[in-house]
């Protein structure tokens, strides 16, 4: 799903009254947020860049010189003001890699390279284009990155020196598990350790210390452990900054050269792209809806990522890419410009020019603790949940061997190969099946009509018996003319027989092709003609003294739409309606959404008279039990619905630019108690569920909310499922597996309706931060 932009602003010039003053000159000022947040990200970063260094094997410098680059260029020209960058763990493995193949000089000049290779692409504007990788194959890629980090690191852990492929190193875990070093063992698990236990401090003094990284206070501590025991382990040795390496000019097999500038150009653009989108939510998701932080402009953020990769490359730095962890600091810690991230870059350039001594003194098993326990991280089992849920499993699984056991050009290309497989396999599958009920044939045809189908499709139809009445049932969004082809000729050779073919939707709604007098009756009446000031045959009345509307011609509209509905309309469904005025109503569903004008229920659901039983208020609300405070129309209709109507399934239908949510958002305290605002307050819990960390935004048919309101619109929708579940007759329904709960979601600008996933139980869904901030899994999955 496509983000929306922030709107453009015009920078006019000033004009200065003649009589006026001159302005005093604008003084750069620094928000104490962005100050105090720059230093926890600066906390963050400097055992981290290091411990990243360490396990590509390049110069331990490079490390501070990619970060500083990564705060002060990219975040002074990147296009997402609190993205964090610098070196990041996802490039180890290829960094590494370049290293061993090309040397330290030649792997400068590829970052070099490969910065200027995103410039280029940032200039043709093609930033979104990344985000439609499946999120199988960008978590199966760093995942595979992940578990190569960690067994390489796994063995200066155990005191010795990894090998150059993944296979090497389990290869040789056996020979090293017998030559432990004990010294080295023991600070690496003393830094595990307290990575793993400092965020669980219990109580109020444990919620306070908590706010010193993790990563700071477990280097600290294991190198305080390491100098007063006196223990022999090898620690960081900073070489002068007159001896630190430049880049050279490349030295190489041309294809390899390019192949390397590709890996990296892939790996730090995804990376960032897919950070920097995860960070607009986490911005949104504040209790202010992220007020006065403009969301992320991809491409300006892909040219500041390349700009940072040409300078850190031309100093002597590690590829530069926006790092999950620093972000996730920067935002949690209230910054609220690109202030904080250019700040903490400069803080790095003074650690590394003047904490030399200091620095040296970390033990070099306490980094690559650090960097083996963000490898294991990188593993998510929420990613692994998700894509089972999605059927992508088989994805995630080949991109990440491919990644172990290749590479990770080699494992993206897998992954792509295997995810467009799965997709044609997806197109390709159809399913019909035959059934006798009442003395017709009902044929079910369920999935996509390719011409891949025919074949099936035609023999399942000359297996029905000449002059039979049949009913074909088609349960799919897409025809290719092939299908159609075979579907008609069928069709017109069965009647000839004597036979009767009526053709369904998966509702049983009847398709028909309109016959002739029918289209020259209503040559102007399309499905798709804008009804709004539309006159059939008629020509509308332009008289300019009543180009405004008043009473009296509102009046006259609803009265000339009423006559059309008797004249055109009634005759239609007099018959429909007099059955059910004999039988009785009997509703499938009940069918709870906003009172927006937008919304027609029955269009969107394709639905008719008796199908729904539809309530609507302001917001698509579902007081709790107890709450309503006098008003007990949505209870009472609940309980008619469930415990009267019997309705097989309830659908809570929320949609785009709800005027509801954007009160919700912009609530004051002291906002008059007015009806409106009272009805509101029913609304407030998904507010809350929106601003809450253990919950992350949805996504969209693999799009991000565009804005605040639109999350909440989306938000809102789960948590008025919640509520129905608080209904003792709902709760006992679903109990008995009688019934069922539906959240649908409508963009009015788009004209496309949007199914929930997963609404009937609690999911989690991943994102980048999910090693951060546990989420809740909802994504919404277009509705066909």
């Amino acid at each position: 799903m496509t983000l929306c932009t922030p709107a453009r602003t015009t920078n006019r010039p000033r004009v200065q009254r003649p009589h006026s003053p001159p302005e005093p000159p604008r003084r750069f000022r620094i928000a104490g947020a962005d100050l105090s947040a720059s230093v926890a990200v600066f906390l963050i970063a400097l055992p981290l860049s290091l411990g990243i260094a360490l396990a590509t094997g390049a110069p331990l410098q490079s490390g501070l010189v990619a970060a500083a680059v990564g705060g002060l260029v990219a975040g002074r020209f990147g296009g997402s003001p609190l993205q964090v960058s610098g070196p990041a763990a996802g490039l180890t493995v290829v960094t590494a890699e370049l290293i061993q193949l090309y040397g330290w000089r030649t792997t400068c000049a590829i970052t070099v390279l490969a910065g200027l290779v995103q410039l280029g692409l940032s200039a043709i504007r093609v930033a979104r284009s990344a985000l439609a990788v499946s999120p199988a194959i960008v978590h199966g890629m760093l995942a595979g990155i992940g578990v190569t980090i960690a067994l390489a690191q796994l063995h200066i852990v155990l005191g010795s020196t990894p090998q150059s492929s993944a296979v090497d190193n389990v290869l040789g875990l056996p020979a090293q598990l017998a030559h432990i070093h004990p010294a080295a063992l023991g600070i690496s698990a003393l830094t595990v350790a307290v990575l793993l236990c400092w965020p669980r401090l219990p109580g109020r003094a444990g919620k306070l210390v908590r706010k010193v990284p993790a990563a700071l206070v477990a280097v600290i501590g294991a190198t305080a452990v390491a100098a007063f025991a006196g223990l022999t382990v090898p620690r960081v040795d900073l070489p002068s900054w007159s001896s630190h390496a430049l880049p050279g000019l490349p030295e190489g097999p041309a294809l390899g050269i390019m192949a390397g500038v590709l890996t990296i150009t892939l790996v730090t653009s995804v990376q960032s792209l897919l950070s920097a989108v995860a960070v607009d939510k986490l911005v949104a998701a504040r209790p202010d809806g992220g007020r006065g932080v403009p969301r992320s402009a991809l491409d300006r953020e892909l040219a500041g990522q390349g700009a940072a990769n040409v300078v850190s490359g031309a100093l002597g730095g590690l590829p530069v890419a926006g790092v999950a962890v620093r972000s996730v600091a920067n935002v949690s810690a209230g910054a609220v410009s690109r202030a904080s991230t250019m700040l903490h870059g400069l803080w790095i350039v003074l650690a590394a020019l003047l904490l030399v001594p200091v620095l040296d003194l970390i033990p070099l098993p306490a980094l690559a603790a650090l960097v083996m326990v963000v490898g294991i991280q990188m593993v998510s089992i929420t990613h692994i949940r998700t894509v089972t849920r999605h059927r992508e499993v088989v994805v995630y699984a080949v991109t990440l061997s491919g990644v172990v056991l290749f590479g990770i050009l080699e494992g993206v290309a897998l992954g792509i190969g295997v995810a467009i497989a799965v997709a044609l396999h997806r197109l390709a599958r159809t399913r019909i099946t035959r059934e006798e009920r009442d003395g017709r044939q009902l044929l079910h045809v369920r999935g996509q009509l390719t011409f891949l189908a025919v074949p099936r499709l035609s023999r399942a139809l000359h297996q029905l018996p000449h002059g039979s009445d049949v009913v074909v049932e088609l349960d799919g969004s897409f025809m290719d003319h092939a299908a159609y082809e075979t579907l008609s000729d069928w069709t017109a050779g069965h009647l000839a027989h004597g036979g009767t073919v009526e053709t369904t939707g998966p509702s049983g709604t009847r398709i028909a092709e309109p016959t002739p007098s029918a289209a020259a009756a209503h040559t102007c009446c399309r499905p798709w003609t804008p009804w709004h000031n539309h006159q059939c045959g008629e020509q509308p009345d332009e008289r300019p003294d009543e180009a405004v509307e008043t009473p009296r011609t509102t009046g006259l509209k609803l009265a000339s739409g009423i006559g059309k509905f008797q004249r055109n309309t009634a005759p239609l469904v007099r018959d429909e309606l007099a059955r059910l005025a004999r039988e009785g109503q009997t509703p499938s569903q009940l069918f709870l959404t906003c009172a927006d004008s937008r919304l027609v229920t029955s269009m969107i659901t394709s639905s008719g008279p008796g199908d729904l039983f539809t309530v609507r208020n302001v917001g698509n609300l579902v007081p709790l039990p107890g709450e309503e405070s006098g008003d007990d129309s949505v209870a009472a209709a609940i309980e008619y619905a469930v415990e009267v109507l019997r309705v097989e399934s309830i659908t809570v239908c929320g949609h785009s630019g709800c005027g509801a949510m954007q009160a919700l958002l912009n609530a004051g305290p002291d906002d008059p108690p007015t009806p409106l605002r009272r009805w509101l307050r029913h609304g407030r819990p998904s507010l809350e569920r929106m601003v809450s960390r253990r919950h992350a935004w949805a996504r969209i048919s693999g799009r991000l909310p565009a804005d605040a309101v639109e999350q909440l619109c989306l938000t809102n929708v789960v948590q008025q499922l919640e509520h129905l579940r608080a209904y003792e007759p709902v709760a006992r329904r679903l109990a008995e597996g009688t019934l069922s709960l539906h959240g649908v979601y409508f963009h009015v600008g788009e004209a496309q309706a949007y199914l929930l996933s997963g609404t009937d139980e609690v999911h989690s869904y991943d994102d980048v931060f999910t090693q951060v901030m546990p989420t809740e899994p909802l994504e919404a999955a277009r509705a066909s």
